[in-house]
């Protein structure tokens, strides 16, 4: 993806011409590292890329999160890390698989501030988050380039946000996410994925 000079700005009307169309391709589901024997899928590959965190939902899956790395496992084990000492939100599992976001514990700033009630009550945190991790179903789709990561990422959660269908209320708020710039023309992304995959569009623009 070569970027254009950083003193030009993409104008629609002007430069519609060089909006390219590209593919991306998803694999999966995989599984979340360590639990390949109790939910019997394949393992997550290390690559560099695009990943999605999904539950089963319906006929497919439906999204939980999005994320990108240059290694997907460096990057899911550090997920792992910071689940077990309580800085993500646990979500009650059967009630994602229906669309419904229910926590059982809110990560971020507000367990940075109450870590305490994250202790007291461990044992129990650290079955849910075994039962979320045991429950996730991973998708990966290889992308080189940092900056169309980053622009892949960002489109599908404006997407989600700005959605009223359920996967709206799984994704997290407050992810720091880089779009497209002014001096970058826009892609099509056409996503091909063998599985149904709710809150990931068939087509969206980065």
């Amino acid at each position: 993806m070569q970027d254009l000079p950083k003193f030009w700005s993409f104008n629609r009307s002007r430069d519609d011409q060089l909006i390219s169309t590209e593919e991306v391709e998803w694999s999966g589901p995989f599984s979340w590292p360590k639990y390949e024997q109790s939910n019997r899928l394949p393992p997550l590959p290390d690559i560099a890329g695009v990943y999605l965190l999904t539950f089963e939902y319906q006929d497919g899956y439906i999204l939980r999160s999005v994320g990108v790395t240059s290694s997907t496992k460096k990057r899911i084990y550090q997920h792992t890390r910071a689940y077990m000492n309580g800085s993500y939100t646990i979500l009650d599992v059967c009630l994602a698989k229906q669309g419904i976001r229910q926590e059982l514990w809110h990560g971020w700033s507000y367990a940075r501030e109450n870590m305490h009630l994250f202790y007291e009550s461990k044992d129990y945190f650290v079955r849910a988050i075994h039962e979320e991790l045991s429950a996730c179903r991973l998708f990966t789709a290889f992308v080189s380039e940092k900056r169309k990561r980053e622009r892949i990422e960002f489109s599908i959660m404006h997407d989600v946000y700005h959605s009223k269908m359920p996967w709206a209320n799984l994704v997290d708020g407050g992810m720091h996410l880089i779009g497209r710039s002014n001096y970058q023309a826009p892609i099509i992304i056409k996503n091909n994925c063998l599985c149904k995959i709710y809150g990931l569009a068939d087509s969206l623009e980065i």
